[in-house]
């Protein structure tokens, strides 16, 4: 009988994270019918542009199941989400939760599992900011104290899981499935409404997102940050995806200029289809710096932390911090021609996922064995 596995996935990361696994995962059902799995969409985000459509465009499959937990504090989708997986384990329990990433989803399910016993796989696992504030901070670290089996990006995470006591056999340097779905979409990209309304032209305008409490809930500095960056972008047109929460803090800033245009949340085909063509990315995302690093776009870091310190070693990243006196002089950089080249950290090269569900069979294989004789 094929051994069950649980992909979790909740909030708008997860989506580009899951779905090379389980295009893996699919080929390995039919090739040797011995791994299957069942989707968990807990419900997390429920923006269509930050859930459903992500799902159409990335070839995912509906889900299984959908706990529909929508909004609240942390504390509630907590709840709301441990409460719904665990009934589903003792309705039928599955042989391996897989989590990814460092969301809500990501902590409540693997807390769950691992109080029904089912071994928890964490993808992304070992990375770390050091930044006790971030909400992902605390998710990565929770999931990670009782994580089975860690699959990492880099070496940076593999010494952060060291230091920390896991032993080395049960470290995984796999890649990173966000590339694995980078590479695979980058030739069906399309250009959002904005593309054509507004006028763009490959390298010349710039994408910019913010979401982080610590840059968007203090209405103050986040007005500063703006007017920094618009003050200092040469006219070029800033791009802004605006997530709803962010949306209603703006409208109390009350920043404007006619450079500085707000867009709805974008799909992930049409907004990498502007990061693709921009002169450069503005952010306080860690997932668009790894984005950013394989496509090769200048990405400036609004955080004095990051959790992927290989895009800036290696990448095209630069840590440019909170403070808004700092954006004058890394645009200065970026307009003089004087911004790093970057390179691509090993194994970000498409193959992530199958390297995960290779790892994941050898680990079933004695008990599949022994059930096929």
């Amino acid at each position: 009988m094929p051994k069950l596995i649980d992909v979790i996935a909740g909030a708008r990361p997860n989506f580009m994270k899951i779905s090379p696994i389980l295009a893996a995962l699919k080929r390995s059902r039919v090739a040797m019918g011995a791994l299957d799995f069942r989707l968990i969409h807990t419900g997390q985000h429920y923006d269509r542009n930050m859930s459903d459509s992500f799902f159409e465009q990335l070839g995912i499959p509906q889900p299984d199941v959908n706990f529909g937990v929508g909004g609240g504090s942390q504390a509630e989708q907590t709840a709301g989400i441990m409460v719904a997986y665990e009934k589903l384990l003792m309705e039928k329990k599955s042989d391996l939760c897989l989590v990814v990433g460092d969301v809500t989803s990501t902590m409540a399910c693997s807390i769950t599992a691992k109080k029904m016993s089912v071994p928890v796989a964490h993808v992304e696992a070992g990375i770390r900011s050091g930044d006790l504030t971030m909400p992902e901070e605390i998710n990565r670290m929770v999931t990670d104290a009782i994580t089975d089996f860690f699959f990492t990006t880099s070496e940076y995470a593999n010494d952060n899981l060291v230091k920390a006591g896991v032993p080395h056999d049960r470290i995984f340097f796999v890649g990173n499935t966000m590339i694995d779905t980078l590479l695979a979409q980058q030739p069906h990209f399309r250009a959002p409404a904005c593309w054509d309304e507004l006028g763009l032209s490959d390298g010349r305008f710039f994408v910019l997102t913010l979401h982080r409490p610590a840059n968007v809930d203090q209405e103050e500095k986040l007005g500063d940050l703006l007017r920094a960056i618009v003050d200092h972008s040469h006219d070029y047109p800033l791009i802004f995806p605006v997530h709803p929460r962010t949306a209603r803090i703006l409208e109390r800033v009350g920043v404007h200029a006619p450079n500085l245009h707000l867009v709805e949340p974008l799909s992930y085909l049409e907004f990498n289809y502007l990061v693709s063509r921009a002169f450069g990315v503005i952010t306080d995302s860690g997932g668009i710096t790894e984005e950013t690093t394989v496509l090769g776009i200048p990405c400036m870091t609004l955080r004095d932390n990051t959790e992927r310190p290989e895009t800036i070693t290696m990448g095209t990243n630069e840590l440019v911090g909170t403070n808004p006196a700092a954006i004058p002089p890394a645009m200065e950089k970026l307009f003089s021609g004087q911004w790093k080249k970057g390179s691509i950290p090993p194994l970000w090269d498409g193959n992530t996922g199958e390297r995960i569900v290779s790892t994941i069979y050898k680990y079933f294989s004695p008990s599949i064995s022994h059930a096929a004789q």
